[in-house]
């Protein structure tokens, strides 16, 4: 289908960006990528008036290190987060996730902004910025805010950014000594969304896990923080017991809707094959095992 006619807009600066979405309102739309949004728009699900494009603003796309924290900026793509050696070091589950997102013509316009800022359920970065605590950086008129990813998200495409606002930047914690990191990922063929996917973020300490964070993808209308799965490994070994105990507690927390590629309880099994894989592969690299 052909999109609905619409006005398009390429400001030059994020203060630009801003003035014109709160001129539009609800009628004005951010385009960074567009591999979501272009999508509806030809379906008609989506039929903003204004298009307000951040490709020409300068100062989204970087990765550096800001205070202590990684801080990298919405329009960074894809394949610049996988080719950055450094940022594989600090943080690798940013690469093994952006590995296993769409295709390599995807990755290379699609951005780590875009991923997360939309509220799609079946994007990936959403659960790796839950379980490694990341928070995400809006301006607006108002001036510049920070938001916890884990309250983030409020429904399929719905989050708690305002209309008037534009995400410039995700900040990530610096990773600590011990930590461990995992993002299990099933999917039919390469460009699908997870059938199941499971991102996992482990601190180990003399043998115990200090810290753990368990996130899923595309088991629920919203990325979902599997809270009580990460309890369920805190002050644990992280042995057979406290492992079994965080994938019962991360399944019970899913709700998938069947489709062609398998129905809820199988979607739901895999769910569970993915959380205890991402688990055992954290620890693994957290113990150096």
């Amino acid at each position: 289908m052909i999109p609905a006619n619409f006005e398009y807009h390429r400001p030059g600066s994020v203060d630009e960006a801003v003035s014109l979405l709160t001129e539009h309102g609800e009628d004005g739309r951010v385009l960074a990528g567009g591999h979501s949004l272009i999508p509806m728009m030809k379906l008609r699900l989506a039929e903003p008036a204004h298009l307000i494009d951040l490709n020409g603003v300068e100062g989204l796309r970087s990765i550096a290190e800001v205070e202590g924290a990684i801080h990298i900026g919405a329009m960074t793509t894809q394949a610049e987060i996988i080719a950055s050696d450094d940022l594989a070091a600090r943080c690798p589950i940013l690469r093994e996730a952006a590995e296993l997102i769409a295709d390599p013509q995807v990755r290379a316009c699609g951005t780590i902004g875009g991923n997360v800022a939309n509220g799609d359920p079946g994007n990936d970065m959403p659960a790796v910025m839950m379980a490694l605590d990341a928070s995400f950086v809006l301006r607006g008129p108002g001036g510049e805010r920070s938001l916890a990813a884990r309250e983030f998200y409020e429904g399929p495409f719905e989050t708690a950014r305002d209309d008037d606002e534009i995400l410039t930047a995700l900040r990530i914690p610096a990773r600590g000594a011990g930590q461990g990191q995992a993002y299990c990922k099933l999917k039919r063929k390469v460009g699908d969304y997870a059938i199941a996917a499971a991102a996992v973020v482990l601190t180990m300490d003399g043998g115990t896990c200090s810290q753990a964070a368990v996130a899923l993808t595309n088991l629920g209308i919203t990325p979902l923080y599997a809270e009580a799965a990460s309890a369920a490994l805190t002050g644990t070994a992280v042995d057979a017991a406290a492992i079994e105990a965080a994938v019962e507690a991360a399944v019970a927390i899913t709700d998938p809707a069947a489709d062609l590629h398998g129905p809820v309880v199988y979607r739901r099994r895999m769910a569970g094959v993915m959380t205890r894989r991402a688990i055992e592969t954290a620890r693994a690299r957290a113990t150096g095992g």
